[in-house]
């Protein structure tokens, strides 16, 4: 399996850009133990407590840069690029979310474009959020504050915004401390925006306006979207501690921007002025910045693309702060290289180490330099002994992480598992030559010996340090009757079958193996039929389990597919009704060897089955409802009214009771809400109590009920959260609270089937969370 396609640039919302500025603000929390109320009053809705957990991948996603505290050991600090900011807890050795608290009207703020960690305070961190510069994030971008590790924020929003998905983002770090007077902080904006400070300790901000140049590079300026035509900007800042004492600013401060020509601009009066750096190299961009005080030195990483997924040259520099002196001390000739080089670090604990990534080579595998004579000379962590065979200074220990070795057995010189790939986080401890942290597009990858770099023969050993960190984008969740607890669609990495949700499984979905998974169904009394459809390259898009997804083998797709969609499985598993995208709505008997157009229902419709009558499929698109009795080959629009004709809608048929079915969608300043039919589709009754509604799912119901737990990512009497009703939405309690909340979870929901008051949570880059009464929990 490669690398996650460079194709995948932007981890957006599935199906929900476009939508996102008629998200509303939640509400307060109610009260703990507050009676249920009446699902047709818009009352404050109850609460009940719950204990809250990842399903365990460890990481999915790429991590853009690590930062550690200069003056505490073991304070270490991961931004993502859309799930949020961690913190390093050294006696477990994992990593502790810190933004769950981030809300559903805030989503775009669980995308992080850099971090910083205070020296002078370490109590202190303060984190630059917002995912989008364009108009996918309606919201602007924010810093928040935190005098407590993390554990709780204040925010100072921006007048522009930040891009903590867009390209450019490994680049940084952005947003920096003044060693010597931590009331003071800079930010490099993207858009044009330039630079900007706070002189109250992240408060409030006032661009730099003696600050010349805010950058002109953007990745594609003929991009309509906004996306890849956005200008990258200032892109990172660098004090020289050594100008400044306690108490006074530190006066020499670097800037790097994201232009080619004037790329390094220096303030030596605490940033009252700047001017451009002479001397400097031109023709890339400088992706870091980092100061050897001691040494007098600034290294800087160029490469001639933006990243994280593109750069094809680069160089690396040296600059001698006291003499202006430049200098190339590039690992390899520009004339050899493919990459541009980002991850960059120096050993705080031995002055003239250093360490850079060549970032964007893809192919064979990334590769990380490292000196210990200030850039004079180079060793590699792998060469070719003779090619296609590789020499590695390093080993690999995945099996914690087992998934990392994505099934693959490469050709040389590939190898499996990979060392990395997008690598533009790189850090030495500052307290602890031996330790290196490092992100890749789908983990962190840690060393604890790597001195053993410079022994003669010696290796250093390398393994995931990534424990507590999630970063999938959910795309759908199943959890059947029997066998598994949990299925997942997962973007980028495909997704897993969980036999244990506490345990890391052994690997992603294979045979055939998606990019990134859309949507997947069981049969419902046949649960060892499961089918799964997705995004690849090319055919085949569909796979089939007859092994409750222990083993899946790959089946056909009719012409004209060009992406996942949805997909049903009938209810004894004997025939599948497929909706890709790029073509119609198709219904195959078997597994998928040969398909016919269904006929009634349009191109794109959402498919789901009913699960009891093996012969009915339904359908919807557009405010319609349509429904097949003849297992998928005719379908026929209800006369049902009231349905959402614009915004995503998911709708599920309850297991055991036919033609029962609930809706959920639709979009703000318009039809959005919940609905339920006990006939089949003919007609639809809308919950008067639920405002607005994404998802629906159905668990176990709760002792001496006959229906099934409901579960809705919704918002109920004014307030936004995930919700539960044991008495087929008469009432809804919220189980979660304000801490937790994750942004956007409007994918997917499902309750357990076996265990009453579980249910699993979909998000946008925090993987999947579940929940358990806390009472369930205690006992």
């Amino acid at each position: 399996m490669p690398p996650l396609p460079r194709a995948r640039r932007a981890r957006a919302l599935p199906a929900l850009l476009g939508l996102l500025v008629g998200f509303l603000a939640g509400g307060p929390v109610a009260p703990a133990g507050a009676d249920t109320f009446d699902g047709t009053a818009a009352a404050a809705p109850a609460s009940v407590p719950y204990d809250w957990k990842n399903v365990r991948v460890d990481g999915g996603g790429f991590v853009p840069g690590i930062v550690f505290n200069r003056t505490e050991p073991g304070l270490a600090y991961a931004r993502t690029d859309i799930g949020g900011a961690y913190r390093w807890q050294e006696a477990t050795e994992s990593w502790k979310p810190l933004l769950d608290s981030v809300g559903w009207d805030d989503w775009g703020h669980t995308g992080v474009a850099s971090i910083a960690s205070d020296s002078v305070d370490p109590d202190k961190v303060y984190a630059a959020v917002g995912t989008y510069t364009n108009d996918w994030d309606p919201g602007n971008g924010a810093v928040l504050r935190s005098g407590d590790r993390g554990e709780t924020w204040r925010k100072a929003d921006l007048p522009f915004k930040l891009g903590g998905n867009m390209p450019g983002r490994g680049m940084g770090e952005r947003l920096a401390v003044d060693p010597h007077d931590n009331s003071v902080l800079y930010l490099g904006a993207p858009s044009g925006k330039g630079l900007w400070r706070s002189t109250d300790s992240g408060a409030t901000w006032q661009q730099v306006t003696s600050f010349p140049n805010p950058g002109n590079y953007a990745e594609n300026p003929a991009d309509t979207s906004g996306y890849a035509s956005d200008n990258q900007g200032v892109v990172w800042v660098t004090f020289d501690e050594s100008t400044g004492t306690g108490g006074g600013r530190t006066r020499t401060i670097y800037a790097g921007v994201a232009d080619k020509e004037n790329a390094v601009y220096k303030s030596t009066d605490a940033g009252a002025s700047w001017e451009r750096v002479g001397g400097q190299p031109t023709g890339y961009l400088p992706h870091k910045g980092v100061l050897d005080a001691e040494n007098g030195y600034l290294y800087l990483a160029y490469s001639d693309k933006g990243g994280p997924y593109d750069g094809g040259k680069g160089q690396v520099w040296r600059y001698a702060t006291k003499s202006g002196e430049w200098k190339n001390i590039s690992p390899a000739a520009e004339a050899d290289t493919f990459y541009g080089y980002s991850g960059l670090t120096v050993d705080r604990q031995r002055p003239g180490t250093v360490m850079v990534t060549g970032y964007s080579s893809w192919w064979p595998d990334t590769q990380i330099f490292r000196s210990t004579d200030s850039g004079s000379n180079w060793t590699s962590a792998w060469s070719y002994s003779s090619y296609p065979n590789r020499e590695n200074r390093y080993t690999m220990d995945v099996s914690s992480v087992p998934w990392l070795s994505w099934g693959a057995n490469p050709a040389p010189p590939e190898q499996t598992p990979k060392l990395g790939w997008m690598t533009e986080a790189l850090e030495i401890d500052p307290f602890d030559s031996d330790r290196m942290l490092y992100g890749t597009g789908a983990t962190v990858y840690g060393t604890e010996n790597l001195t053993q770099w410079d022994a003669s023969g010696g290796k250093f050993g390398i393994r995931p340090m990534v424990k507590g960190l999630e970063e999938t984008a959910v795309n759908d969740l199943a959890a059947p009757p029997s066998g598994a607890p949990l299925f997942s669609a997962l973007g980028d990495i495909g997704g897993f079958r969980h036999t244990d949700v506490s345990k890391v499984p052994p690997l992603m979905y294979t045979q055939p193996n998606l990019s990134t998974t859309t949507s997947l169904d069981y049969a419902a009394s046949n649960p060892n039929t499961v089918v799964r459809v997705g995004n690849a390259d090319a055919a085949p898009r569909i796979g089939f389990s007859t092994d409750n997804g222990a083993h899946w083998f790959a089946g056909q797709e009719p012409s004209g597919v060009t992406g996942g969609g949805t997909v049903a499985a009938a209810a004894d598993g004997s025939r599948f009704v497929w909706s890709p995208d790029g073509a119609g709505v198709h219904t195959a008997a078997g597994f998928g060897s040969s398909w016919t157009a269904s006929k009634g229902i349009p191109q794109g419709a959402v498919v789901e089955a009913d699960r009891v009558d093996p012969k009915t499929f339904y359908g919807f698109k557009s405010g319609t409802f349509y429904v097949s009795s003849d297992g998928g080959a005719t379908f026929s629009a209800k006369a049902s009214a009231g349905l959402p004709a614009e915004g995503p809608v998911k709708f599920q048929a309850l297991p055991g009771r036919k033609g029962d079915i609930w809706l959920a969608g639709g979009k703000s300043g318009a039809t959005y809400g919940l609905w339920h039919s006990t006939d089949g589709g003919a007609t639809f009754k809308k919950n008067k109590g639920v405002q607005e509604a994404d998802t629906i799912g159905f668990g176990k119901a709760a002792p001496g009920a006959s229906y099934q737990t409901l579960y809705t990512s919704a918002k109920i009497g004014g307030v936004r959260g995930i919700f539960r009703s044991t008495d087929a939405g008469a009432t809804w309690v919220r189980v979660n609270d304000s801490r937790h909340q994750w942004g956007w979870t409007g994918a997917a929901i499902t309750g357990d089937p076996k265990v009453f008051g579980r249910v699993y949570v979909a998000t946008n880059g925090r993987g999947i969370i579940y929940g358990d009464t806390a009472a369930r929990r205690s006992r």
